[in-house]
């Protein structure tokens, strides 16, 4: 669940970070406006850092964001706090690289959402096959019976009426059942994006 969480967040985090940064905002001001809310994990995680950095708990900003870098599961938010640690540590050029970061992350949400197009392509075509066509043949078949009754029962012998019955209803079961099983199988695939 905290490895969706990170990944439907981050990017969100990155460009917030961009846009706080690059108008003069400091860091540590940045991770408390992030803590505030809005972004899931992400600002619970930045808010337990300010938190611990207020009661003087656990070293400086440093040592915060290396603790985080434990606890983060996606190596996106990984490597953004990483990022952060690294212009801590050495004064790097945060906006720049936030910038970069953000984009590599909107190409890859872009082709995880392509993936996950492609791989349901043909998912609602079955599904209307299946939901539509399935139940309307089994009813012909229910309706046999019925249709064979008088002069052509007696040249053809049929199956008995409750055989026929337990064989629709079997076969209407089995289609919610494959249609239940397409639907999960989509909806596992879903990039949570």
């Amino acid at each position: 669940m905290r490895l969706l969480d990170e990944k439907r967040e981050l990017l969100y985090v990155i460009r917030t970070f961009d846009v706080l940064m690059s108008s003069g905002v400091g860091l540590e001001a940045a991770i408390h406006t992030i803590g505030q809310g809005g972004y899931g994990i992400i600002s619970e995680d930045f808010a337990g850092l300010m938190k611990r950095l207020r009661k003087g708990s656990g070293g400086g900003l440093d040592k915060q964001l290396k603790h985080l870098m434990k606890s983060a599961e996606s190596p996106g938010y990984k490597r953004l706090l990483n990022t952060l640690y690294t212009n801590v540590t050495q004064n790097t050029d945060l906006v720049e690289t936030l910038k970069k970061q953000g984009t590599r992350m909107e190409e890859e949400r872009s082709e995880a959402v392509e993936k996950y197009i492609e791989e349901l392509g043909g998912v609602p075509e079955t599904l209307l096959s299946i939901g539509m066509i399935g139940p309307i043949i089994l009813s012909i078949i229910g309706l046999v019976p019925q249709l064979m009754s008088g002069d052509l029962g007696s040249f053809m012998s049929l199956p008995d009426p409750a055989v026929i019955s337990g064989v629709v209803n079997m076969g209407l079961i089995m289609t919610l059942v494959a249609m239940f099983f397409i639907g999960l199988k989509a909806h596992t695939k879903d990039p949570g994006l």
